[in-house]
């Protein structure tokens, strides 16, 4: 399920640190969480769609491991991030 160009320029556009930034944490954070928030809506009417279960769990796994890297190195971009996107992080 990927995401329209459109829709992910938007993202990218709010969350870029400057011009070109696509590769920053946050970037990548709200990237996934849109992804998830899609393939959740996708997997509720496609019940055994297994192998895109397995692909949302592999997503909620890397958008885990860079809100811990986020927290560690920039606590406040972190708390922002999380609150702008409505996650919930320990």
């Amino acid at each position: 399920m990927a995401l329209d160009q459109e829709v992910k320029a938007g993202i990218i556009a709010k969350y870029a640190k400057k011009d070109g930034d696509t590769g920053s944490a946050e970037v990548q954070i709200a990237i996934l969480t849109e992804q998830i928030k899609v393939l959740t809506e996708h997997l509720k009417i496609n019940k055994k769609d297994h192998s895109s279960r397995l692909g949302l769990l592999k997503m909620v796994g890397k958008r885990k491991r860079l809100l811990a890297y986020l927290r560690r190195k920039n606590y406040n971009s972190f708390v922002e991030l999380v609150a702008s996107l409505g996650i919930r992080a320990k």
